[in-house]
């Protein structure tokens, strides 16, 4: 067995002087604040360690279900601004998937296991599962619109079922996604209130492409939608969060590109922040240029990351 099908290769991400200091997020002490998050790029073994050893603080893999259904029509639009995309859970088994978290808990890599089920005691079994597997860190992908075809009603009580569910099964760290929009403070407010330890902001939200020639609607509906658009709406609402007083840690998702994109969601009071979307260009050449480039940025302003985390709040 090679190290990329999960031997005991441990990989060692690059590390400065200006990111000496280690990141502290959901009791894992990462080299970046840069963060893989989940998605089919993060389904298989051999990519997450190859995404750790390219620099990446953490990788959050793909979102594990007891039942996922048979695969079906998943497919990824490409567009101007990012991307859509009809995809929901792993096809692979939770055994699969522990055995797989055996391995990288014995080779001590920050791995966050992404997981999600039916209904809050199903969750709540399979956190325990994955966490029994040596998972030291979870986030809750509550919020996939996709598997409701665009039509879920992610209610605080329905945030507040799950969160309760999984802290009363386990007491290792998570992270509740949350996907911004239609109440997103009460369903903020949910989840910290049952016993999150951190969000993660944002999910994917709705998003339609149509053929401008046909009027056709692309991959047949509304789907998940992410990349450089829902940016500034993320900004937004970390920053007006973190200005009402939010202390629990957060991990910003949505539209990071380059350095820039890092360093600007680090500085409205996110504690790491998730890139994916760009990753579907050059993986791994492409996530080596954010990490490179955001320590290169940070050397270039002085401080270490806590400096930079929050001081848009302390400024204004």
């Amino acid at each position: 067995m090679t190290a990329a099908e999960g031997g005991t290769h441990r990989p060692e991400a690059p590390e400065t002087a200006a990111t000496a200091a280690p990141v502290e997020v959901l009791g894992l002490r990462l080299k970046s604040p840069v963060v893989v998050g989940s998605g089919l790029l993060t389904d298989q073994e051999r990519n997450i360690r190859r995404l750790l050893a390219g620099g990446a603080g953490a990788v959050v893999t793909k979102t594990i279900h007891p039942s996922p259904g048979p695969s079906g029509n998943e497919r990824l639009l490409r567009l101007s601004t990012g991307m859509l995309n009809s995809t929901t859970y792993s096809r692979r088994s939770v055994d699969d998937w522990c055995a797989m978290l055996r391995r990288f808990a014995d080779d001590e890599l920050p791995v966050i296991t992404s997981v999600h089920a039916d209904t809050p005691t199903e969750l709540a079994d399979l956190a325990e599962r994955v966490t029994e597997a040596g998972s030291t860190a979870l986030e809750l992908g509550i919020s996939c619109l996709n598997e409701e075809d665009g039509a879920l009603e992610d209610t605080p009580q329905r945030v507040a079922a799950y969160t309760e569910a999984v802290r009363s099964r386990t007491s290792v760290p998570f992270s509740v996604k949350l996907a911004i929009g239609e109440r997103v403070r009460e369903r903020i407010d949910a989840a910290t209130a049952s016993g999150a330890d951190a969000l993660t902001l944002s999910d994917t939200i709705s998003g339609l492409a149509v053929d401008a020639d046909t009027g056709e609607v692309r991959l047949g509906g509304a789907f998940g939608y992410s990349g450089p658009g829902i940016k500034p709406l993320v900004l937004a609402e970390i920053y007006g969060l973190r200005r009402d007083g939010l202390t629990v840690p957060v991990m910003a998702s949505g539209g990071v590109n380059d350095a820039a994109d890092v360093a600007e969601y680090l500085s409205v009071g996110a504690d790491a922040v998730q890139v994916y979307t760009v990753l579907h260009r050059n993986m791994h050449a492409t996530l080596r240029t954010i990490r490179q480039g955001f320590d290169d940025w940070l050397a270039s302003h002085g401080g270490t990351v806590a400096d930079l985390v929050g001081r848009s709040i302390k400024k204004a």
